[in-house]
């Protein structure tokens, strides 16, 4: 089976983990630091918190936003539930506004007419790493005062106009599962210029529990902590640190691949007038987390069925987050986003990783072609 997705993992990889399992630190250590360091360069932030997971770093961006109970949170409806499940783990409301139909990214007109007097920020999701329309999404949270929290689960080395996604909002979140950019098997990182979320955001990481000395109310001894807010246990390790930083040296070549894979698959569709592929925003470069094509004039469900049976593992990204059992019993029964919807019914996410061979991707296209044709 082809994967849609997956890790490259090379023998300089394998060997920055032995050694960290071979060192003094297996968590909490030095690898956790450099990691943060080499991200918030590479994305040109001031400051990096790493953490256990994508999901993690989106929980940790909304307590350090301060959202909590009657708070309202604007998301996009076409991602992965972990963006709008963050805005409920801390006791806030998230608010689905519509995507745009070329980009399937959220739609800032529609963000316009979900604000309220409740509204407290933005999750501007970057969906298969094509950037969102961000000038557009600061210009409304200036307006209103919002704060902008950018999910860039896929986005690591994606740019809009010139700045890498990291660098342009108030938090910025990272995701490291293995289909991502890079991997750290799980993992995921938080990126601000801000130095009081990141003060925020080392908190939350890891209890709530500080030992600097500037924060606390006393200190009985060198042994001394205190916990200062409830947070969670939150913490990544050196042994996915390590191998964080080997994979960051590769972060260019691999989306150097990306793109060449995108730009075959782009000159093979071009004339198929029941596959349409990706749309791109002007002055943007995506970083090509996924590619993901609408079937038009045959039915997906029979699409996605022949091409798993012919051995390659495509998906769909994603369901809208609303229609899940969870949402439509708590209150989202009646919440409909017509471009989302749409958009959903017809998408196909091909494979897509640094070492699909040529080979391979040809087979993928000849038998999407001879099944829509």
């Amino acid at each position: 089976m082809i994967p849609y997705g997956r890790q490259t993992i090379e023998d300089d990889d394998i060997q920055a983990v032995v050694d960290v399992l071979k060192s003094d630190y297996l968590t909490t250590g030095p690898k956790i630091a450099e990691f943060e360091q080499i991200v918030a360069d590479y994305v040109g932030a001031k400051y990096a918190v790493a953490i256990s997971n994508g999901t993690s770093a989106l929980h940790a961006a909304c307590f350090a936003a301060g959202i909590g109970p009657g708070d309202e949170v604007i998301t996009t409806p076409l991602t992965f539930a972990a963006s709008a499940n963050c805005v409920l783990y801390c006791g806030g409301t998230p608010v689905f506004a519509d995507v745009d139909a070329r980009t399937y990214n959220i739609d800032p007109e529609d963000i316009k007419r979900k604000i309220t007097d409740k509204t407290r920020a933005i999750i501007a999701v970057h969906l298969a790493g094509q950037p969102c329309d961000m000038d557009e999404i600061h210009s409304i949270a200036r307006e209103h005062n919002l704060v902008v929290i950018e999910d860039g689960a896929h986005a690591l080395g994606s740019v809009y106009k010139g700045k890498k996604i990291g660098s342009l909002s108030d938090m910025t979140t990272f995701s490291f599962h293995p289909v991502k950019p890079i991997t750290t098997g799980e993992g995921g990182m938080i990126v601000t210029d801000n130095e009081s979320l990141y003060k925020k955001l080392l908190l939350f990481r890891s209890h709530g529990i500080t030992r600097d000395d500037s924060l606390m109310n006393r200190n009985d001894g060198p042994w001394f902590y205190q916990q200062l807010d409830l947070g969670y246990n939150y913490r990544i390790t050196d042994i996915q640190c390590a191998l964080g930083c080997s994979q960051m040296k590769k972060l260019d070549r691999f989306l150097k691949r990306r793109k060449e894979i995108v730009a075959r698959y782009n000159e093979a569709f071009a004339g198929c007038n029941n596959i349409v592929t990706p749309y791109q925003l002007p002055e943007t470069e995506s970083g090509w987390h996924l590619y993901i094509v609408q079937i038009k004039k045959h039915d997906r469900k029979k699409v996605f069925e022949t091409l798993r049976e012919c051995g390659i593992g495509v998906n769909v990204h994603y369901i809208p987050v609303y229609m899940h059992p969870y949402y439509q019993e708590h209150g989202y029964e009646n919440v409909h986003c017509r471009n989302a919807e749409e958009v959903y019914s017809h998408i196909i996410s091909l494979p897509l990783y640094p070492g699909l061979s040529i080979e391979q991707q040809e087979y993928v296209i000849r038998t999407l072609k001879d099944i829509c044709e």
